[in-house]
């Protein structure tokens, strides 16, 4: 299973050490774009959900490709 924290910046190194002493995980640190990204991932994800369940008016891709 993978799980993913979000931890304040003052408490990464604790958590890390803690994490890495357990030899059951297996833990490594995302950089700051690759975070990024899964959260921006995850946003689209839920936002298409939402739209396929009638909660949320999709845009015309036309418009979309336009304002670009």
């Amino acid at each position: 299973m993978k799980v993913l924290l979000d931890i304040k910046d003052n408490r990464v190194d604790d958590v890390m050490k803690l994490l890495n002493g357990l030899s059951y995980v297996k833990a490594k640190q995302l950089t700051e774009p690759k975070a990024k990204l899964i959260k921006e991932i995850r946003e689209a994800v839920e936002e298409m959900k939402l739209i396929r369940a009638g909660k949320k008016k999709a845009r015309n891709a036309e418009d979309f490709l336009n304002k670009l």
